[in-house]
């Protein structure tokens, strides 16, 4: 019994041996994001084929960038696309011509803003805690690199950081931007107090500074950066945050003094506008009313592309999401009691980082759940927060607390996190009554299901449920946070990322192949045709311009057309599902079958043999 007991004992020595030691605790924490970043973003970055629909939108995009040299109007697939600003475009091709173009290049600025927000998150509970332990005139190591650990960790082994930070689309650079903006303003913030060692050292003592410090001017140009993204959004929603966390404080004129927020709106113009000036220049209210008011305006005010959902959808997001730490945010914001205004306002700067994070979320989540089109990454920028906050709830159980921890919020999220994990595992036990069948991949989920995948990520976590379990009934508590990390990583690892492996190969390179024999195989004018549904990768793997036709009948009408006007080429090259050209009605004598890959065929339809509507058979239902 003495051996069993004191082993944590001796982990906690080892932890503490290593922590009071600052270069090696310094150098262990740099390790440490490594991992996680390389486990998160990095292993297997570029193994996977680009994922229609949104990805090869952007990827293609910055390839015409890369390849024309034009770099203020984005265009894809011969027409201008303005959904977004052009920063992720230029990041992704400046990373075509430092790495060429391939799929690694594409995803590269994604994983590149998910790690530098993770780093930044580090620094700053940690330097937040250390700020703490001055201030009580204590030194608690353990607890302020753990605490920054688990911080960055939750964060990036998450579901929604993973997958966002995995592709090149730009929701993750725009996360990223506004993450660090905010983690910069409280930096900035919190160095002002008035006990705190940045004010001492001010090169004008007893003066206000006329300029903003190096954090508020990182804000103000990661802002900018933000709106470089994705436009008005990445000034409004900071904004409202840093408005919101200062009202509420009493300190709104305050800040307004030691941000010089002229100077940095200043800042913010200078580094944003001339590109908004020039792309607006160049093709006008096309650009205005495209840009500004069909992808900002009309999507907070009105549903586009059919992106509706109830006003719970954000809910679910969020328990998916961040999930499995979703389960602990409840407790997590109910133990800050942001509601206790006199509480935080008796607090130094520095140790408002909690009730701060709480804005940050509370805010994101507000604000997008109001918007009356809704997705998925719309929510990705409160993710940053939802971590922090998840471990400063768990930096309670650390040993070397002071603070006796309110441990009824450990015990009812414990357990609603064993039953979240095994309703995960029945539902991934029973994963082929959940999901429907994929007509682009029809076989995907059968083979999904042989391949045990399912199975073994239902008892991954299953065993993490019954390990939680274990652990709350033994009150050691401070060690299910590390489960469920584990648990995730193990289920990325082993089921994930295989199942991953094998949807691309179920749903897109079948379509990469047949855009490789395309390429090979087109004629000098020859035009490329999908019949169906849009597939953008198509555009970037084939290197051509795709004409996308919505429907069956409308390839008919489009062959009778260019059977009976001049037509630039003697023939079209048809790319569908193969069902699809059975509804066209093609007679075997008027096409030659080039491929099949997967679910798609590739034909060739020489238009001189289809001169009226009599050449082509319609058949009969």
């Amino acid at each position: 019994m003495k051996m069993k007991l004191s082993v944590p004992h001796t982990v906690n020595q080892w932890f503490k041996n290593i922590l009071q030691r600052p270069a090696l605790a310094v150098t262990v924490s740099i390790l440490w994001l490594i991992v996680i970043g390389w486990i998160a973003y990095g292993w297997n970055l570029g193994s996977i084929g680009l994922i229609d629909e949104t990805e090869p939108l952007f990827a293609e995009a910055s390839r015409q960038m890369y390849v024309t040299g034009d770099w203020i109007t984005p265009f894809f697939n011969g027409e201008t696309r303005f959904d977004k600003p052009a920063l992720i475009y230029w990041c992704q091709a400046i990373a075509y011509t430092i790495f060429g173009v391939n799929e690694w290049a594409v995803r590269l600025p994604s994983a590149i803003a998910a790690m530098g927000l993770v780093s930044l998150a580090f620094y700053t509970v940690h330097w937040s805690l250390a700020r703490q332990d001055e201030l009580e005139q204590v030194s608690r190591p353990t607890r302020r690199y753990l605490t920054a650990a688990m911080a960055a960790a939750v964060m990036a082994l998450s579901p929604e950081m993973i997958a966002w930070g995995r592709i090149g689309v730009s929701d993750m650079l725009l996360t990223g931007c506004i993450g660090s903006a905010l983690l910069c303003f409280f930096r900035g913030y919190a160095g002002k107090e008035g006990t705190g060692r940045e004010s001492s050292q001010s090169p004008i003592p007893n003066h206000q500074s006329p300029f903003p410090n190096k954090w508020y001017l990182a804000c103000y140009i990661l802002i900018a950066g933000a709106i470089l993204t994705k436009g008005p959004v990445g000034i409004v929603l900071p904004g409202l945050i840093i408005a919101a966390f200062v009202l509420y404080l009493g300190k709104l004129r305050e800040v307004w003094r030691e941000m010089h927020p002229l100077k940095g709106m200043l800042i913010i113009l200078v580094l944003s506008v001339p590109w908004y000036a020039l792309v607006i220049w160049r093709n006008g209210w096309n650009y205005i009313n495209a840009f500004f008011g069909y992808h900002n305006i009309e999507r907070f005010t009105e549903v586009v592309n059919g992106h509706s959902a109830p006003w719970y959808f954000y809910f679910l997001v969020v328990l998916i999401g961040f999930a499995p730490y979703s389960v602990y945010l409840p407790a997590a914001i109910a133990r800050l009691k942001f509601w206790q205004r006199s509480h935080w306002l008796s607090q130094e700067r520095s140790q408002q980082l909690g009730l701060f994070v709480c804005v940050w979320f509370l805010g994101v989540f507000g604000f997008f759940t109001i918007a009356v089109t809704k997705l998925p990454s719309y929510v990705l920028p409160l993710m940053p927060a939802a971590a922090i906050l998840v471990a400063l709830l768990w930096s309670d159980l650390i040993p070397d607390q002071n603070t006796q921890p309110q441990r009824k919020f450990h015990f009812w999220s414990g357990w609603v996190n064993v039953v979240f994990l095994s309703a995960v595992a029945a539902g991934l036990f029973h994963i082929s009554q959940l999901v429907g069948r994929d007509p682009a991949a029809p076989s995907l989920y059968l083979q999904l299901q042989e391949s045990g995948l399912p199975v073994l990520g239902g008892i991954i976590w299953l065993i993490c449920a019954i390990i939680i379990a274990v652990l709350l009934l033994s009150h050691r508590w401070r060690y299910i946070m590390s489960v469920n990390l584990l648990g995730f990583v193990a289920f990325l690892t082993v089921v994930l990322m295989p199942a991953m492996f094998l949807m691309d190969q179920q749903r897109q390179l079948p379509l990469r192949e047949l855009s490789a024999i395309a390429t090979q195989v087109q004629k000098s004018n020859e035009e490329f045709v999908m019949v169906g549904f849009k597939k953008p990768s198509v555009v970037f793997y084939s290197h051509s311009r795709v004409n996308y036709l919505n429907s069956p009948q409308e390839a008919k009408d489009y062959i009778k057309n260019q059977s009976t006007t001049q037509a630039k080429s003697p023939s079209l090259l048809f790319l569908a599902e193969q069902d699809k050209f059975l509804e066209m009605g093609l007679q075997p004598d008027t096409y030659k079958h080039l491929a099949t890959k997967g679910a798609y065929d590739l034909i060739r339809v020489p238009v001189k043999k289809i001169k009226d509507e009599t050449d082509i058979s319609y058949q009969v239902d």
